[in-house]
């Protein structure tokens, strides 16, 4: 097939290459949790992008799919530090981009709107680009509540189910990529995804990736842990139900199985690194965890010791759980679902050597990345929970928190 496909599909990557929007100068944000030099960024001997500043150059364009989201974020602001011309499709909401804005230069980024059961628009998102990163997923089924006539007298459509979310959209991202001879597809999942797991969620997360297999020829896939950082819904999970509730559930006592949390700084810059050197990485597969690993109740007991909450931990047997999620369940964003409790009850933890074709499965010392300690940023983001506010501590405060962020003082 001809570099641009058909006509439409031509004239649909040279919209792309005109319409991006403007922002100020004076609007640069600055990488979070990271600093680089500010010189204008390009390619080594190796082909590794030099870091950069201001009006960079990277001589690589990447479509993102899933930008808005909480690893999607810190992926673009990696992009954007070093002048990744960046495609961040969207559904239409401009709320939803325009905290990415500040990550690029004048004329490095676009927010094309797409519909994802929309073919045509899913052409145009990713235009001209070199590398497309889908990071599209949710945690639960989204929903629309409608009136019912029998009790409890609400009922709800499901908008976007488990099945579409994660396995027809990346499918059909991954069907355009193809169609527009984009050279790299880099699809990210999960470490809990299996054939024959018992949550939903994850069966729907390894049926993705299969089916971005068959779309898409040697895609590069990422299977990371359960993200920590701010906005997480691990940490603050625990910490947000401490200071609603009179007492923390936790199933079956909370010690039947074994997380290895990721920082999500670090799985972004694993991506970064992939989508630098996207050649090199074709049809590897990644799992990315944290190097330690907790028990739910000990993940707890370290929340409420940073945050001196002092919740009282009651063990809840998993049936019971099922239940009260399943209330939760109607909700549009509900606090708890039944996939999360069914997730908590099975190791959430790196099981495989080898991927499909019988090669070694790769992780972030592939990418000369050493995982970040819960202990070194859990601080910078769960403090806000302090009874009293943050500064309740007269003395020792700044010590505390040195402590915390792996700090020392003289």
């Amino acid at each position: 097939m001809h570099r641009f496909g058909t006509s439409a599909q031509a004239a649909v990557r040279v919209h792309a290459q005109v319409h991006a929007p403007a922002r100020s100068l004076s609007t640069v944000a600055p990488r979070a949790f990271f600093s680089k030099p500010n010189a204008a960024s390009k390619y080594d001997d190796d082909g590794k992008i030099e870091y950069g500043g201001r009006n960079s150059e990277a001589g690589l364009t990447v479509a993102v799919f899933g930008a808005s989201g909480f690893l999607g974020r810190y992926v673009c602001s990696e992009l954007g530090q070093v002048g990744v011309k960046t495609y961040m499709p969207n559904r239409g909401c401009e709320l939803e981009m325009r905290h990415l804005k500040p990550f690029f230069d004048l004329g490095r980024s676009w927010y094309p709107e797409y519909s994802p059961r929309d073919k045509e628009s899913i052409y145009q998102a990713i235009g001209d680009a070199d590398v497309v990163v889908n990071l599209v997923g949710k945690y639960y089924e989204t929903k629309t509540l409608k009136p019912s006539s029998s009790f409890p007298f609400v009922s709800y459509e499901t908008n976007f189910s488990f099945e579409e979310a994660h396995v027809d959209v990346p499918r059909l991202i991954a069907q355009c990529a193809k169609d527009l001879d984009v050279k790299s597809f880099v699809h990210v999942s999960s470490v809990a995804a299996h054939e024959d797991a018992e949550s939903d969620w994850a069966k729907s997360k390894w049926r993705g990736e299969q089916a971005v297999k068959e779309a898409f020829d040697f895609p590069t896939i990422v299977r990371s842990s359960q993200l920590f950082g701010p906005e997480d819904r691990l940490l603050r999970w625990f910490a947000f139900a401490a200071r609603t509730m009179a007492f923390i559930p936790l199933i079956d006592g909370g010690e039947t199985a074994l997380i290895k949390p990721v920082y999500m700084g670090d799985v972004a810059d694993a991506i970064f690194k992939i989508v630098n050197k996207h050649e090199k990485y074709k049809g590897c597969t990644f799992e990315l965890e944290g190097e330690d690993d907790f028990t739910y109740k000990e993940l707890a007991e370290f929340v409420y010791d940073i945050t001196g909450q002092t919740p009282a931990m009651l063990p809840i047997p998993k049936e019971l759980m099922l239940m009260g999620a399943k209330i939760q369940g109607v909700l549009p964003a509900p606090a708890v679902t039944e996939d999360q409790i069914k997730l908590w009850t099975h190791d959430y933890v790196s099981t495989m050597e080898k991927d499909d074709s019988g090669s070694d499965v790769l992780g972030f010392k592939n990418l000369d990345i050493t995982p970040t300690a819960v202990e070194k940023v859990a601080f910078s983001y769960l403090h806000q929970f302090r009874a009293g506010g943050h500064f309740i501590m007269t003395e020792g405060y700044h010590t505390s928190a040195d402590l915390y962020r792996g700090h020392s003082k003289n």
